[in-house]
């Protein structure tokens, strides 16, 4: 059952690129390793915090390549394949090597702010088309539509539809979903300040930015809540706080991969429109991490 292998930790892991903007395959299989070796439970390839939006559609092909090669079936791999065009979604299904994938994960369309009626009309398309499970990506303060509960509930009663990252702030709204859920209907959070929360009120774990920098931390969080040790999970999530923060205080990933640029994990390197962040933020990460890395 997808509820059971989806549990706990999956990282959306970043793309990172050269000082000539090309992708570094070296560095990415190096980050794969990096996630495995510090317990994530799964990789989200090709999410938002992996600048999807500015690969190739042969970019996105090589990079799935070199992350189903370098897992070697080693944790399970969700990929993301979403848009604001149902057919042109649909006809990427057969354009991307995702045999090996468990689940497709899809953000509602974006820009085009379909209503209630039209968010289900295209996810039930997109789940009779796909070749995996569909896992709902609802995430209004980037597409601008946020799906209710209501239609999240209404969507999981369709066969291929596997669950929802819930990326809205509205705790309200992830109760609701999680209390007439069906059983086997995967929830899991898309925000890394809220999820020790979430979990307490029965999420099932979280898909990531923070494990990127920090897997060996942000998954024994993850762990100790979901364990019910939340004494615990809150000792360690509270010496992270502050780097969430400044993961999306300017943009995501630019956040992310500063620090991971200043703990030599990386290249500090975005493709445009998205830049670096600015000096003062940097300086503010440096002293952060100078402190965090002493617990």
């Amino acid at each position: 059952m997808l509820r059971q292998t989806l549990k706990g930790t999956g990282v959306a892991i970043i793309t990172p690129f050269k000082k000539d903007k090309s992708i570094d395959f070296t560095a990415l299989e190096n980050l794969v390793d990096i996630q495995i070796e510090g317990g994530i439970d799964y990789i989200v390839a090709l999410g938002t915090t992996g600048e999807t939006a500015v690969l190739s559609e042969d970019e996105k092909i090589a990079v799935l390549n070199c992350i189903f090669n370098k897992v070697n079936d080693r944790v399970p791999v969700v990929v993301g394949i979403g848009g604001n065009n149902t057919a042109e979604v649909i006809k990427s299904f057969s354009k991307y090597p995702i045999d090996k994938a468990v689940a497709i994960l899809s953000v509602t369309p974006y820009y085009n702010k379909p209503s209630q009626e039209g968010l289900y009309q295209h996810y039930k398309a997109l789940a009779a088309a796909a070749p995996k499970p569909i896992i709902l990506y609802n995430v209004p303060g980037r597409t601008g539509c946020n799906m209710s509960a209501a239609t999240t509930l209404r969507l999981a009663q369709l066969p291929n539809i596997a669950g929802i990252k819930e990326a809205g702030p509205d705790m309200a709204q992830s109760i609701d979903i999680l209390k007439d859920r069906p059983t086997d209907f995967v929830v899991l959070s898309g925000d890394d300040e809220i999820v020790m929360a979430q979990i307490a009120c029965g999420m099932d774990g979280v898909i990531s930015v923070a494990a990127n920098a920090f897997p060996k931390a942000f998954t024994d969080m993850i762990r100790f809540a979901m364990a019910g040790d939340f004494s615990m999970a809150k000792r360690i999530n509270d010496l992270m706080i502050e780097g969430y923060s400044y993961m999306y205080e300017e943009n995501n990933p630019a956040g992310v991969k500063a620090i991971m640029a200043s703990m030599g994990m990386i290249e500090n390197e975005l493709r445009l429109p998205l830049v670096p962040v600015s000096d003062g933020l940097q300086k503010k990460i440096d002293n952060y991490l100078e402190r965090f890395l002493k617990n």
